[in-house]
């Protein structure tokens, strides 16, 4: 496993729910994180006991792609370098085959799929020279099958699988490993109203945080390009 200490991890969507686990879980074991959100300053309290030099805080907006690069300039210049990047930030809605308005949909393509690839793209460079470069996309069991109608989720979804696919493919001689979190239902705000599963049966999003952390820290050798964590039994798994 490498060795955590002095690695810099970049955290979008920091703010809450799997976000806020990242952040906590990749501090505790020793890294040094960059954290991003719309409000930075939201997040600065937020995360007010472990502030201190190993954390900084950054605004991050998928749609702002000024944004993008003022976060990874901040960063490199906090910390001197890039090992990870865990592209977390996403959002959901019901815009389906029948209905929905267009806005919604370009809505879940601008956040979940044009500010993963963009963050990707600025981050790429300083991962290549890391030469243990990692970057985890937070996708979805609705990047593997479609079980619903929100069908504009699913897509945006399976896009972050080929955006994932594609990053290992372009960084795999520099030592970037690329790896597609896809969990079913994770216990946070996102899924307030789901009562297909109750609250206590679903994904810990500190669980989910211990399994981005072990896909960051494994070595070149042992590269996982999908983790499929489910909380229920499916057949299509």
């Amino acid at each position: 496993m490498l060795d955590p200490k002095g690695r810099v991890v970049m955290i979008s969507g920091a703010s809450r729910g799997i976000g806020r686990a990242l952040v906590k879980t990749f501090h505790d074991k020793g890294y040094q994180v960059s954290a991003g959100a719309r409000d930075p300053a939201a997040l600065k309290s937020i995360f007010a006991d472990l502030s201190g030099e190993r954390l900084a805080c950054s605004r991050y907006e998928a749609g702002d792609r000024d944004t993008h690069m003022a976060w990874v300039s901040a960063t490199v210049e906090r910390f001197g370098r890039i090992d990870a990047l865990i592209n977390n930030a996403g959002t959901s809605n019901t815009f389906s085959i029948e209905e929905g308005d267009e806005a919604d949909l370009d809505a879940l393509w601008i956040t979940n799929v044009k500010g993963p690839l963009f963050l990707t793209r600025a981050c790429l460079p300083h991962l290549k020279k890391s030469g243990n470069g990692r970057v985890i996309n937070v996708a979805s069991l609705s990047g593997k099958r479609v079980r619903n109608e929100n069908i504009a989720y699913n897509m945006t979804k399976h896009a972050v699988m080929a955006l994932t696919h594609g990053t290992r493919r372009i960084g795999w001689e520099y030592g970037v490993r690329a790896t597609a979190l896809c969990p079913s239902f994770v216990a946070t705000d996102l899924t307030a109203g789901v009562a297909k599963v109750a609250r206590e049966e679903m994904i810990e999003p500190g669980d989910l945080a211990e399994l981005a952390a072990t896909a960051v820290a494994l070595p070149n050798t042992a590269a996982m390009a999908e983790m499929l964590v489910n909380c229920r039994l499916e057949d299509t798994l």
